[in-house]
């Protein structure tokens, strides 16, 4: 099994034992301010973005962010809706082929297949939306997230 397999492989589980049975307004504030908590304790600059059903929840930028970030966002977003996977889920797969967004025939002005876009999963239901944060290398915006929804979903 190649190193691109096994990451795939374990991306996939973290899309899988990640999954809400619900997800209020509340859970949004929650999981969004513990995102922006834990990157200032890293001394690390975020930008943070939370929808369901196309309703933005929660959106908090620390300071060293920009619009750029929110952009990044969006793109990366889009890739979630798209794909049905996070973004560096895909960034993977397509490093793992030699594909790209623009050989998937989608703009990269709209969508990059890079880290920081998970999937919001409503178990039973499917994706209902993202938890997306811009600011740091894609891997890392994308194990922020996850350390994250873990920690979260430990303290329950």
């Amino acid at each position: 099994m190649s190193d691109y397999q096994v990451e795939l492989e374990r991306l996939l589980q973290q899309e899988t034992d990640l999954q809400f049975s619900e997800f209020s307004n509340e859970t949004a504030y929650r999981i969004g301010t513990k995102l922006i908590e834990k990157a200032a304790e890293e001394n690390k600059f975020v930008a943070v973005t939370i929808t369901r059903n196309g309703e933005l929840l929660y959106h908090s930028k620390m300071n060293e962010t920009n619009e750029g970030n929110d952009s990044w966002i969006a793109r990366k977003s889009n890739v979630v809706h798209h794909f049905g996977h996070s973004s560096y889920y895909m960034h993977v797969l397509f490093k793992s082929n030699g594909g790209s967004i623009e050989s998937s025939s989608l703009d990269p002005k709209d969508y990059a297949a890079e880290g920081g876009a998970f999937p919001l999963i409503l178990k039973n239901t499917g994706i209902i939306g993202t938890i997306a944060a811009s600011g740091l290398p894609g891997d890392q915006d994308h194990q922020l997230i996850v350390d994250v929804l873990q920690e979260y979903f430990q303290s329950l």
